[in-house]
């Protein structure tokens, strides 16, 4: 089968990675709003384009991670955007943690040219993209994603098919606001603990031990213990798949208790936090409401 020939579209923290582990295996075409980003990526390597469309026009495969899905719909569908580049037989995949339903009429609007669409959101970080070890969650036509399946598993081994378009940002909101109210559970309980005499490197030890053991638990608090820089992964972005997943449990008729009070705490925690906030600091919001800290232990 000939090789795809594939572009990505939004190289920023996420889809930088991602692009990067897609260049240790395969030619790649790039596009990014920023001139220096693209700069970047063409001394990796990579072959920039003038615009979406101009990338679009040489490539089977058209890659997008961006930070929302009107962004996608900017990126396909606005002035020099890709659909312009487009033609049948062409896929394009979304990686964006995006809107499922916005993302099924986008899909519905480019099948019309004979272009397949599938989303393909991740979980995992920059770090897991890069190490290649990044969970990828893909919704969309058995016969696309066979075609993709050489690409994507140049980025992970870790590829789950979820169902039809659309399906893959469903779990991805799923993940997502489970871990948040992961990551809030365990901030106030070790916020409790630190009041109560309790060390940080105890709590982390116990926690990641016992029942109570999570991603939150093994990577988050670890990294407060050690007195570590926050992920670099935007509060607001958290907040944006949080309100998704509340508008679609609303729609689907699925209360989403734990998920609503999360959101409500995020948005408080957004409030609160200065613009540009990490999620991590979030870690600080749950202490102050506690009247401690989490200070590094020694």
């Amino acid at each position: 089968m000939t090789d795809l020939v594939t572009g990505y579209i939004g190289l920023g923290a996420m889809g930088g990675a991602l692009a990067r582990r897609l260049l240790l295996s395969r030619p790649l075409h790039v596009f990014d709003l920023n001139p220096g980003t693209r700069a970047e990526f063409e001394a990796l390597g990579a072959t920039p384009a003038a615009s979406p469309e101009a990338l679009a026009r040489i490539c089977d495969v058209v890659m997008i991670c961006v930070p929302r899905s009107a962004d996608v719909r900017r990126v396909l569908f606005g002035e020099g955007g890709a659909s312009a580049g487009l033609t049948a037989g062409k896929i394009v995949v979304d990686q964006t943690s995006g809107d499922p339903i916005e993302t099924r009429a986008m899909a519905a609007e480019l099948a019309q040219a004979g272009v397949a669409m599938v989303d393909a959101p991740v979980s995992g970080g920059a770090r897991g993209a890069e190490a290649g070890t990044i969970a990828i969650m893909t919704g969309g036509e058995a016969e696309t994603l066979d075609r993709l399946a050489p690409v994507f598993a140049q980025i992970s081994p870790n590829v789950t098919r979820c169902g039809g378009i659309g399906a893959g940002q469903v779990m991805k909101l799923i993940n997502n606001m489970i871990s948040t109210c992961n990551r809030f559970a365990m901030l106030e309980g070790v916020a409790m603990g630190v009041k109560n005499g309790l060390s940080l490197d105890v709590m982390t030890d116990v926690l990641n031990s016992g029942g109570a053991r999570s991603r939150s638990s093994e990577v988050m608090l670890r990294n407060i213990a050690a007195g570590g820089p926050p992920a670099d992964f935007a509060l607001d972005l958290m907040l944006k798949d949080l309100n998704l997943a509340a508008g679609l449990g609303q729609q689907s008729g699925a209360p989403l208790q734990f998920g609503q009070m999360a959101r409500a705490m995020l948005q408080a925690a957004s409030n609160t936090l200065a613009p540009g906030a990490k999620l991590d600091e979030i870690a600080g919001f749950v202490a102050a409401q506690s009247g401690t800290e989490f200070t590094p232990d020694g």
